[in-house]
């Protein structure tokens, strides 16, 4: 009896050292959520690979990506944001304005990352503020805020100082857009400019848009920022080109895909900067307490050689300023 006592009490006692050696460490998951397709920006999609392994964290190794992209169809975004929720994901990184709403609209426990969210996410009821954001969110805002569309207009003068009426393409389903126009009108008056305000929420809508700068004679072009316009980035560059309108847009790559010239945040910056949040979640932090980026960095980037097929001649005062010029 004696040594049987014995041989359940050693039993017991090595029961939980044997399940325990036999559970493998938990490997953290990611659930990457975007409105694009996995072609549509690869370079920036592994910027934030490359942050995350900078930081001691290899897909495939010690974390799991769950990936999930509308492939342009923004309505699939709440689908989308509910499947990582049942996927029962750590941590949901999500792209854009549209995405962060899905996302916050889809789980209220679930820490999300933001990249390239709102120029305005207090604004927009995501955080409380930039310093304490207050809930799940936090991340990068892609902004500093609508003046830098101001800033859009000065550039197109420099190098069209004759332009007078400037066309404004912007998407009306994003929630900051009435933000942008009041700003781009302060601008504009400022300049001596006239705006034609154009909408599209789809690419079937951008062909409308040009006709329509075509029959009011604008004299150039400003693309407000926009996820939709960076999926569709070659397409706009051909109609301008076509249109023969100088452009500048949001992001430099608008101007790699054939555009003029744009002046704004490096998405690549935004997309490695988000690596850093994760990995300060995953080692206990909470998104509440985590302050949200702004950019830092802005690039002014010109292509010399649409330049040219438009028959312009980009100032020296603005190549001296350029990040980079395409030739």
């Amino acid at each position: 009896m004696r040594r049987l006592i014995c041989a359940i009490s050693l039993a017991m006692l090595l029961a939980p050292l044997g399940a325990a050696a036999q559970q493998p460490g938990k490997v953290p998951r990611i659930g990457y959520f975007s409105a694009g397709s996995p072609s549509s920006a690869p370079h920036l999609l592994e910027a934030f690979r490359k942050g995350l392994r900078e930081l001691g964290w290899v897909e495939g190794q010690n974390i799991v990506i769950d990936y999930r992209f509308a492939e342009g169809r923004f309505d699939r975004l709440p689908d989308l944001a509910a499947e990582l929720v049942r996927l029962k994901v750590d941590i949901i990184v999500a792209v854009a304005t549209q995405g962060v709403a899905a996302a916050k609209n889809a789980t209220e426990t679930i820490p999300i990352v933001m990249i390239s969210g709102s120029a305005d996410p207090v604004g927009l009821g995501f955080i409380a503020s930039l310093a304490r954001p207050g809930g799940n969110v936090t991340g990068l805002s892609y902004s500093v805020g609508p003046e830098i569309l101001g800033k859009g207009l000065e550039l197109l003068k420099e190098i069209a100082p004759k332009v007078r009426r400037v066309a404004i393409l912007s998407n009306p389903a994003s929630p900051v857009q009435p933000l942008f126009i009041r700003e781009v009108k302060v601008a504009a008056r400022s300049l001596g400019v006239q705006l034609q305000l154009l909408e599209a929420r789809g690419p079937n809508e951008f062909d409308g848009a040009f006709a329509a700068m075509a029959k009011e004679r604008v004299g150039a072009l400003l693309v407000v920022a926009d996820g939709l316009f960076i999926l569709h980035r070659t397409r706009l560059a051909d109609l301008a080109a076509r249109s023969r309108l100088p452009a500048i847009y949001g992001y430099r790559e608008h101007v790699e895909a054939g555009g003029l010239m744009s002046y704004g945040s490096s998405l690549r910056d935004l997309w490695r900067r988000a690596a850093t949040y994760v990995d300060k979640i995953l080692k206990g932090a909470k998104p509440a307490d985590l302050p949200v980026e702004q950019p830092t960095k802005f690039e002014l980037v010109v292509n010399l050689k649409t330049a040219k097929a438009l028959g312009l001649t980009i100032p020296q005062s603005v190549l001296v300023r350029a990040a980079e010029v395409i030739q």
